[in-house]
């Protein structure tokens, strides 16, 4: 039988998974790995998170699972719109790609949009990957002019994978920056992992 992190690679052709990070944040990751929503609030560190999402996931809890803020989450693509949202802050930020190993990890879920929709599917890994749209989760846009479907759109460009309370920081394959300054930024504060300047995924 084949692994989740198989037919993850198979259906996308995709290696990883991503989380839009504050780069102040990292050498706690570095030491701590990522961590869920509410193990990060035991340490210092600072959130771009929304806070109403924020106040919609504290509630919402994974049937036979945990609260959404006991899982660490990724996104499969990072150009959504979160990564919109904070485009002011583009040289503050990196883009964290994380091993798709971590589909294969005891209770992870995947949902089909973002976690927080009360339309989200909540799935087991694999049937979370045949239940999602990767043609909307990969588009480089989720405009439409009907406001319900862009609603859809936008929500379905930020399916997760949520893993249980943390995630190790060697599963950090590399991150991503846009422009030299981010680089020099994260290579400052000792960031071991491959860096790449890639303006086009950010907005």
């Amino acid at each position: 039988m084949m692994k989740a992190s198989d037919i993850f690679r198979e259906k996308t052709r995709q290696t990883g998974l991503y989380n839009i990070q504050v780069i102040e944040n990292v050498p706690s990751i570095m030491r701590e790995g990522l961590l869920s929503n509410e193990r990060a609030r035991r340490i210092r560190h600072r959130s771009i998170a929304m806070n109403e999402v924020q106040e919609r996931r504290d509630n919402i809890k994974v049937p036979n699972g945990l609260r959404l803020h006991q899982y660490a989450n990724v996104y499969f693509d990072p150009r959504n719109p979160m990564l919109s949202a904070r485009r002011d802050q583009n040289e503050e930020l990196c883009i964290l790609k994380i091993d798709c190993c971590i589909l294969d990890f005891d209770g992870v879920i995947v949902s089909d949009r973002n976690a927080s929709s009360e339309y989200a599917g909540l799935y087991p890994p694999r049937e979370g990957l045949e239940s999602i749209d990767f043609h909307m989760v990969y588009a480089k846009y989720w405009t439409d002019d009907d406001y319900y479907i862009y609603l859809k759109r936008k929500s379905i460009k930020c399916a997760e994978v949520l893993v249980p309370h943390k995630i190790p920081y060697e599963l950090i394959m590399c991150a991503a920056v846009v422009n030299r300054a981010a680089k020099g930024k994260l290579e400052k504060i000792g960031f071991d992992k491959a860096i790449y300047i890639a303006p086009n995924i950010f907005f």
